[in-house]
């Protein structure tokens, strides 16, 4: 169960509680073990109200404690505990993760294999079958679940959780406070082959990769995505990066701080993307060029070019019905041969 006190402690991590003053010492030991929307939250379940569409479900809600914007906090019912912010959504967020199930320290587990010279730190969760290997360093407080395998060489930094079937690569370097979900790839081979006179009799030349991938503090990695190692230079993931399921980013690519990718985009090698760009999912992004900082991709744009103005982009058609669209590709197509 979480107490009002603890709920007010973690928002003010990011902003304050305008009306903190107004909460007696009954109400800060409310406890609460939830959260729940505006329509379904009971007395027992933290709620909040971020978009004013829904200002019609305030009145009736039976949350115990909701997160409101001074604008509304007459409206908040008597029933309940108005916790008034600036940004209610953000205040959600942060209050969400006190509700969140976490792995207990549990140690290490004895089917684990750990090489001798890794240095294991304080509080450090080992999962079941795990593989740690040579010179691996893992910081404290991390948590790693069972099947990952830890390359050579490799680097993790403290209070980090890592999901099952995780493969970090040699030489990698993870920063703190990082989450990678169940079968993220970091590391692996990046697709790199010189083409002989003839591949189809003498095939590629591979061409191997011996850079690293570098990323930085507060990264969030979704399920069954693949970052590769740089060829020669690393791949860098700068901090407070979040990206979504089943990404794909090339060999040598450099991702800015705060950036967000959603799920399904590809970035060729050697692209370098800014500070504070937000992606959106099934994006494709040619190699070799520069996308500058505060850029926004919407869902399915093709980047075949470099980026030189923040701002928003797109590309590709919106649904329409199937006999208009081929109208509309017919005429697209005469205007290629004018």
């Amino acid at each position: 169960m979480i107490t009002i006190e603890q709920l007010i402690t973690r928002i003010e991590q990011r902003q304050p509680i305008v009306n903190k003053a107004d909460i007696n010492a009954e109400q800060l030991h409310q406890a609460f073990d939830s959260v729940g929307s505006l329509t379904t939250a009971t007395h027992k379940q933290l709620s909040f109200l971020a978009d004013p569409n829904y200002i019609s479900s305030l009145a009736n809600s039976q949350a115990g404690a909701v997160l409101v914007t001074a604008e509304y906090l007459d409206q908040v019912p008597h029933t309940a505990i108005a916790l008034v912010v600036a940004n209610p959504y953000l205040a959600y967020a942060g209050a969400s993760q006190l509700f969140a199930r976490e792995s207990l320290f549990n140690g290490i587990h004895p089917s684990a294999v750990i090489s001798e010279s890794a240095v294991i730190a304080e509080q450090v969760n080992i999962g079941a079958f795990c593989v740690i290997g040579d010179n691996v360093h893992i910081g404290a407080g991390s948590s790693i679940d069972a099947h990952v395998v830890v390359e050579d060489n490799t680097k993790i930094g403290h209070n980090c959780v890592i999901k099952s079937h995780v493969v970090i690569g040699y030489g990698s370097i993870i920063g703190n406070h990082v989450r990678l979900h169940a079968n993220v790839s970091i590391g692996s081979e990046g697709f790199g082959f010189a083409p002989t006179r003839d591949p189809s009799t003498a095939g590629w030349e591979r061409i191997a990769q011996l850079g690293r991938v570098v990323i930085g503090d507060h990264v969030r990695i979704g399920s069954n995505t693949c970052i590769d190692r740089g060829a020669i230079d690393d791949t860098v993931i700068g901090s407070h990066v979040i990206i979504d399921n089943l990404v794909q980013i090339g060999h040598n690519v450099r991702i800015g701080d705060g950036t967000a990718i959603a799920a399904q985009t590809g970035i060729a090698g050697s692209t370098s993307i800014g500070k504070r760009c937000i992606i959106g999912g099934d994006v494709g992004i040619t190699g070799h060029i520069e996308i500058v900082d505060d850029v926004i991709l919407s869902g399915m744009t093709m980047v075949t070019k470099s980026i030189k103005k923040s701002g928003s982009y797109s590309s590709g058609t919106v649904a329409m019905p199937t006999t208009e669209w081929r109208r509309a590709a017919v005429r697209f197509r005469k205007l290629g041969r004018d």
